[in-house]
């Protein structure tokens, strides 16, 4: 590896940033030779966040942050300069805001009766603990493309912990077991504090505003071409003696067809897979248009590169089943405070210290949640926003008879009024903009060995994957740290670095009686 070869990352989600940023801060190469090119028109991928007071805010969701785990993540942005605050990085600028604004959710799930529900229990029978603990400790062999549901009875997924958990992490009962079982592991932690959130940690503003954003503009600064409107569409290649490496890129950049061609030694990063891939917008009056795979998104570029190379993974595994992957999500933004405010007396929590709102009987498992005001950069101090899901975007609702997949903003409103007997009144100024993800959860499909490649395959030269698509083992999907982390396992791979990565923090380990002892506890 010379300072003369050339970087290029296929996506622009936070993994292809992320690594770009690793390849200049510990692997020396300048910021000119390297590329991003994304098909959308702005980078950040699944973590955004768009609109203004007048047409209304939209992000599509919102990962969950901790500082217990996010290993990679977080020693990424204390190298990411604050635009916000001068002198503090990232990471510092958010665990300040993270000690002023506590979780501490007082109404995290409420019944069909509007009764916030008890959780210090999490409903658990000797029977459900039995199992937990069976699935915990199970070898993840042994598991293979089991779901969740071959292991855990049909009472389990009635307790409080089960609804707690999926809404926390959104998970489906269908998914996958090995996943599953990864996320106990992963964040024994939240098993004490699950009902209260309060181990979860908010950026000051939506994660595109400060996480993405600042992190751009470190690049920006540091020469990084980033190509917008510029879709990959497939790769030329060429084998010898067995061995994998791209020699061009064809895209399609502002409509017009161009050809990059690679010299030998240039490193290609693909993001293979994308959670929101097909994703649409609706309106007040329209619901989102249901959209599938699109014609050149990344899943296709996967396909082709996967098609007789088993080493490049399965994408059929993630994105054959629409209906077990999809759920809705939507952003409302308000011009008048009386919805804040009657949450907070409902709720006891100010806005950014409750949370998820769960409603446990909803049809489409529905969640709410208000964050710390404002929550975009452009947002004025007389508008709020709030953003929520659905689990179950296929079923009638309990107060709008229709598929929640097939609501506008207005019936969205409606039928979140009706669960907290709301008047409509409260969201007469709102203007609630929704969204279908047909694949949103397509990373916890039912998995095999083999099923995602590993971020740097084996037979390939100076070419890697980085998504949520690829193999680390021990760390979880649908996490901003499993994107960061296999970028930095893939930088560091192709360049050969020695410096060593954070290690997933053992807490399963370290802690293992405790843990037991706290599953047994529970009742």
């Amino acid at each position: 590896m010379t300072s003369a070869h050339k970087a290029y990352f296929i996506g622009g989600g936070i993994g292809s940033l992320a690594g770009a940023a690793f390849l200049i801060r510990d692997g020396g190469m300048p910021g000119a030779q390297i590329s991003i090119l994304d098909a959308g028109l702005v980078m950040g991928g699944s973590l955004d966040g768009a609109g203004d007071a007048e047409r209304g805010y939209s992000m599509r969701g919102g990962r969950m942050l901790t500082t217990d785990n996010y290993e990679c993540t977080w020693d990424l942005f204390k190298s990411i300069p604050s635009l916000a605050q001068p002198g503090l990085s990232v990471f510092e600028e958010t665990l300040a805001f993270n000690e002023k604004h506590v979780s501490k959710a007082m109404a995290r799930l409420v019944d069909s009766r509007r009764a916030k529900v008890p959780v210090a229990s999490m409903g658990f029978t000797m029977h459900d603990r039995v199992e937990l603990l069976k699935l915990a400790n199970a070898d993840e062999d042994t598991l293979g493309a089991s779901c969740i549901t071959d292991h855990l009875s049909p009472a389990f997924f009635q307790t409080e912990f089960w609804f707690m958990w999926v809404t926390t992490f959104a998970f489906q009962p269908w998914h996958s077991a090995v996943e599953f079982r990864r996320y106990l592991h992963r964040f024994m932690l939240e098993f004490s504090r699950i009902e209260t959130l309060a181990g979860v940690k908010r950026t000051v503003l939506n994660q595109y505003d400060s996480l993405v954003v600042p992190l751009q503009r470190w690049l920006e600064g540091q020469g990084v071409r980033l190509l917008t409107d510029c879709t990959v569409t497939d790769l030329d290649h060429k084998t010898v003696d067995g061995i994998f490496e791209v020699i061009a890129l064809h895209c399609t950049r502002k409509g017009q067809a161009e050809i990059l061609q690679l010299e030998d030694g240039d490193l290609v990063f693909l993001q293979n897979g994308s959670m929101t891939d097909a994703s649409s917008l609706g309106s007040m009056s329209m619901a989102p248009a249901k959209l599938k795979k699109t014609a050149h998104g990344s899943w296709t570029l996967w396909e082709k590169l996967a098609e007789g190379r088993p080493s490049f993974g399965k994408p059929g595994a993630f994105n054959s089943c629409v209906a077990q992957s999809d759920w809705a999500s939507f952003t409302v933004t308000l011009k008048d405070p009386l919805f804040f405010d009657l949450m907070e007396k409902f709720s006891g929590n100010e806005a950014g210290t409750g949370g998820l709102v769960t409603f446990k009987d909803s049809n489409w498992l529905m969640s709410i949640v208000l964050a710390h005001q404002p929550h975009f950069a452009n947002q004025p101090a007389d508008v709020q926003v709030f953003w929520g899901y659905g689990l179950f975007p296929d079923r009638i609702g309990n107060f709008v008879p229709k598929a929640m997949a097939d609501c506008n903003g207005a019936e969205l409103l409606l039928e979140l009024c009706g669960h907290l007997r709301f008047d409509p009144e409260s969201v007469a100024s709102a203007n609630c903009i929704p969204c279908r993800m047909p694949y949103i959860t397509s990373m916890f499909m039912p998995r095999a060995p083999g099923d995602r490649p590993l971020p740097v395959p084996p037979d390939t030269k100076h070419f890697a994957f980085i998504s949520q698509f690829v193999e680390i083992p021990q760390d979880t999907v649908f996490t901003v740290e499993f994107s960061v982390r296999a970028a930095q396992l893939a930088v560091y791979q192709l360049l050969g670095l020695s410096k060593p990565i954070p290690a997933v923090t053992p807490h399963d380990k370290s802690l293992h009686a405790q843990f037991e002892a706290l599953v047994k506890a529970l009742k």
